[in-house]
């Protein structure tokens, strides 16, 4: 049930508000080595290739797979039939969450902000022979040039997203069928929060989380269903590459590489899937 206007707008408040409280303190970032934001190619790439060549049995891929099983041929253009089952990766990095999903997908559309990470996914995409068509820019501005899919998936981008409900609704109008969105429990920098304490001597924030990306997801009145589960981080294989980007993510330089090291816990992570069918409007 959509709820009141006031509390929906509060709901939405609040997940904006938490997420600005996660600025990093100026005095701390002028003196950052480099600036902490944004991913390496290379993590992204092999978080890619392992969904790819092993892909996880969770509750993302199971219900962007059934809703694309259950597809049936739509009519196209020219009074042909088109058995065409594709899905719109918004967020799509280098592909993780998307590629995996051919077959049963026949074609991928991906957005990303990055043009270094969709080159990524479509060097990917040719050596797997899927069509793929890229969409680079910020969603959901570049909504209006972007073609609906049968499925929309879009994994990790909610915590970098502040206003959450015109990105929810561009999802769910692009979709077919089914909206599947993937993030962390907690927000994905709260594992660092304990080096922060030790390299910084600064207490940081722990919200919002996916409770609360879900209240706002239900207020606007989809009937979303979320399924908790956990698996492994993609990215703890690639330990050097990933204490040089928590370095990074901390403002610090490489003579704290040892220290973050030691300290840096890369675990089984909590994670939820929140996922909708499309109401298509009656005719």
């Amino acid at each position: 049930m959509t709820l009141p206007r006031d509390r929906l707008e509060g709901a939405g408040a609040r997940w904006a508000a938490e997420l600005e409280s996660w600025a990093i303190p100026d005095e701390i970032l002028a003196a950052a080595p480099e600036l902490p934001w944004g991913f390496p190619t290379e993590i992204f790439r092999a978080s890619a290739l392992s969904a790819i060549e092993e892909p996880d049995d969770t509750p993302s891929i199971r219900r962007a797979r059934e809703a694309l099983e259950a597809g049936v041929p739509v009519p196209a253009a020219g009074g042909r039939v088109s058995s065409e089952r594709s899905v719109l990766d918004v967020g799509a990095g280098a592909g993780a969450a998307s590629l995996p999903l051919v077959p049963p997908a026949t074609r991928v559309v991906a957005v990303d902000e990055s043009p270094l990470l969709l080159a990524t996914l479509e060097e990917l995409a040719a050596v797997l022979e899927i069509p793929v068509e890229v969409v680079p820019g910020g969603w959901p501005e570049v909504a209006p040039a972007t073609p609906v899919a049968d499925v929309v998936v879009c994994n990790h981008v909610l915590y970098n997203v502040a206003a959450l409900g015109p990105f929810i609704i561009a999802l769910d109008a692009h979709a077919r069928r089914r909206v599947v969105i993937e993030l962390t429990e907690v927000h994905p920098l709260a594992y660092l929060n304990n080096l922060w304490k030790v390299l910084h001597g600064i207490e940081r924030p722990h919200g919002p989380t996916a409770e609360d990306a879900l209240a706002v997801v239900r207020g606007l009145g989809f009937d979303a269903q979320a399924e908790r589960f956990v698996r492994p981080s993609r990215w703890g294989a690639e330990r050097q590459a990933l204490v040089a980007l928590t370095r990074r993510r901390l403002c610090v330089g490489p003579e704290r590489d040892h220290e973050i090291d030691r300290l840096l816990q890369d675990g089984d992570r909590g994670l939820v899937t929140i996922w909708w069918d499309r109401v298509m409007p009656s005719a």
